[in-house]
């Protein structure tokens, strides 16, 4: 089982050393630019040193002609929050603004990976995710492929939701059943309707020192919208979740788990990729699941059509070149006409 890293930087990095750790899979081929091949090495080399006290895993440096026989392809390449300038709390399009340089890159890459394999599953990692994978889709249309794309989503925003709600309940994440739907950003939908711990609704497990369920909801989506800023002003980058929950979605992909997730793919009825609780498999999201929160009447599906069309209105500035300078404004109304 062999897994393609496209892009060496802190995340692509944090990626590799997961998979190195967890023992994902059997080979790890890390690719960037040629002026980068020094620093590339420098990675490689590195992670390998610990390489004998983990899970049999081989780490080489490559090109896109040794991913003919990946099983698995990761794009982590990109600018990254902090040099992009996406770092600004008060910024409605928060990691929107480095689509259009992303997706530059991704034009420029989708195209390689492609002509390697028309098949093989890519994993969208780089920020924004959701958008760039709509991006990396429409390559492979393109190209006339097959290749599944799916994107890292809310899968690290869910995990976060789980940490804050437990961290206030003095319980284990791992017992609380929460999920962050929608974007991975500015827009992403917490789905209080359906958080549970113990198979309890949290709704009946509120401390005493909240006023109310809305206090405490309020405290909990702060530690987690923009957690990833926190994580940068402290240490320049947000790398290590990522890494883990990428390797996480890799393992399900190359062991066809049928593992249930928060990632992004493209969703029909939205127009757009985001993130719904997903069956993840051999062939990358096999089947989407129905969640409370995609119920017609709920505040949260409403929510989620927000999600969507904020989303949808990136795109379109993206390719009719408008920019990022004003603020969104495209409702789901509006949006749907031009699905």
């Amino acid at each position: 089982m062999k897994v393609g890293v496209i892009g060496v930087g802190f995340v692509g990095t944090a990626c590799a050393k997961a998979m190195l750790l967890r023992g994902s899979c059997d080979e790890i081929v890390l690719i960037d630019l040629a002026e980068r091949e020094q620093h590339t090495k420098g990675v490689r080399n590195d992670l390998s040193h610990g390489e004998p006290l983990c899970p049999g895993t081989r780490l080489t440096v490559g090109t896109y002609q040794h991913l003919g026989d990946a099983d698995v392809v990761v794009i982590t390449a990109g600018v990254n929050e902090k040099t992009g300038g996406a770092i600004d709390r008060n910024d409605p399009w928060g990691r929107q603004r480095l689509l259009p340089r992303n997706a530059e890159i991704y034009r420029e890459v989708m195209p390689q990976i492609i002509d390697q394999s028309s098949t093989v599953p890519i994993v969208v990692v780089t920020d924004p995710p959701d958008t760039l994978a709509d991006v990396a889709r429409q390559e492979v249309l393109n190209k006339g492929a097959q290749n599944p794309v799916l994107s890292a989503g809310t899968f690290l925003d869910t995990l976060r939701f789980r940490i804050q709600i437990a961290e206030q309940l003095n319980c284990s994440p791992k017992s609380v059943d929460a999920y962050v739907l929608g974007e991975h950003g500015k827009t992403q939908v917490y789905a209080w309707s359906s958080v549970q711990v113990g198979g309890i609704p949290v709704s009946e497990l509120i401390p005493s020192e909240y006023s109310d369920i809305n206090d405490f909801q309020k405290k909990v989506e702060r530690g987690v919208i923009d957690a990833n800023i926190d994580i940068i002003e402290a240490t320049d980058a947000s790398q290590h979740g990522i890494g883990i929950v990428t390797s996480r979605i890799v393992e399900a992909i190359l062991r066809d788990e049928h593992y249930v997730a928060p990632v992004g793919s493209w969703q029909q009825e939205f127009g757009v990729t985001l993130s719904l609780p997903s069956v993840i498999g051999r062939s990358g999201v096999i089947e989407v699941l129905k969640h409370s929160s995609t119920e017609q009447q709920s505040s949260e599906y409403d929510a989620l059509r927000s999600s969507a069309a904020y989303l949808g209105e990136a795109l379109e500035r993206l390719h009719d070149g408008s920019g990022f300078d004003r603020p969104p404004s495209l409702t789901w109304a509006t949006w749907s006409t031009r699905m």
